[in-house]
């Protein structure tokens, strides 16, 4: 596990789990297709990871770190304004619909 940020914020106050031993999280906005991976420490602090799911099709941009840091890298230009605009690719769609 990698904690990513080590900014924490206190959301609730005295949750009790419910008769089913369930803990409900009113105040957390949960992204539809998100599900979590569940981490406790030996004090019982619990920390949720969220995690979604991506096409085997795609797979294969996560294993190939060329392909991934070329994205990463035009990713990064993009975010900063450093776009080329290149023109319609429509005449390269073979069925539009």
């Amino acid at each position: 596990m990698v904690i990513k940020n080590n900014v924490w914020e206190k959301i609730a106050d005295n949750v009790k789990p419910d008769a089913k031993r369930r803990v409900v999280l009113h105040s957390i906005q949960v992204k539809e297709g998100v599900s979590y991976h569940i981490y406790a420490n030996s004090v019982g602090q619990i920390i949720l990871d969220p995690q979604v799911t991506i096409p085997a099709s795609e797979l294969w941009v996560f294993d190939n770190k060329d392909i991934l840091a070329a994205i990463d890298k035009g990713m990064a230009k993009a975010a900063k304004g450093k776009l080329i605009k290149r023109g319609s690719f429509a005449k390269y769609v073979k069925n539009a619909t």
